[in-house]
């Protein structure tokens, strides 16, 4: 064969190669999933660019009672937990309603008070099967190795005694988190809202790729940032 037609063979399988390489990160691009908030307010949504069209609704105005806030509460099915990688091209979400736990009022005690959760990393999900799989493999989150993620709190700042139902009181958790068997100290910045006989909380904390062990994933025309933002959607039920 001449050496002119090896030459185009070659550019040929070239070209080939990058139209393979570019169509397969063309398609683990792109965010599938918004996040929803469960706080019913339509001015932290607006706020922060989630979705409030799910949250629960009920009028503000009436006092809430310590006996209905006191007690043992139950993460709901409703509840979700997000994940939200920022890349050079975008930020994607990724979204597990696989969370089940705990959680413990006392508003005359804030030391008495706990909560803890565990969320099933199988269920985490992008809408986006290829790069899920991807993300759950050993590169990453090694989901069959640990196969759960656990977030457990130590401390809440002072909750006000008094509380008005919809109205969204500020509260910061601060615990730890255990990705891939890493456990990681964490302060949540939240908001807690009691309405229609349950308790919403939403809260978020930054953590990083190192923070569990695992690489900032990057190539030569995705950049990620090591930071990944780690977002608590609870509906918690008596």
């Amino acid at each position: 064969m001449k050496k002119k037609t090896i030459a185009i063979v070659a550019a040929g399988v070239v070209i080939v190669g990058a139209i393979t390489a570019f169509s397969y990160l063309n398609n683990s691009l792109g965010n599938n999933v918004k996040i929803e908030s469960v706080i019913p307010t339509q001015e932290q949504g607006a706020a922060n660019g989630t979705n409030t069209a799910n949250a629960a609704a009920s009028p503000a105005g009436a006092a809430v009672t310590a006996e209905q806030l006191n007690g043992a509460w139950n993460i709901a099915d409703t509840s979700k937990v997000y994940w939200s990688v920022t890349t050079s091209k975008e930020t994607v979400n990724f979204v597990d309603p696989s969370v089940t736990g705990t959680w413990n009022v006392n508003l005359d005690d804030a030391g008495a008070m706990t909560g803890e959760g565990t969320v099933e990393m199988s269920a985490l999900d992008s809408g986006n099967g290829q790069r899920d799989e991807h993300v759950k493999g050993a590169d990453f989150l090694s989901v069959t190795e640990f196969p759960q993620s656990t977030f457990v709190v130590k401390s809440f700042s002072e909750l006000p005694a008094e509380w008005t139902e919809g109205t969204a009181v500020p509260v910061q958790l601060q615990g730890t988190m255990t990705v891939k068997g890493t456990t990681k100290d964490v302060t949540f910045d939240s908001q807690a809202v009691y309405s229609g006989g349950q308790l919403m909380l939403s809260g978020t904390t930054t953590v990083t790729f190192e923070d569990f062990g695992m690489a900032n994933p990057h190539s030569i025309v995705l950049d990620t940032e090591n930071n990944l933002e780690v977002r608590l959607e609870l509906v918690l039920s008596k």
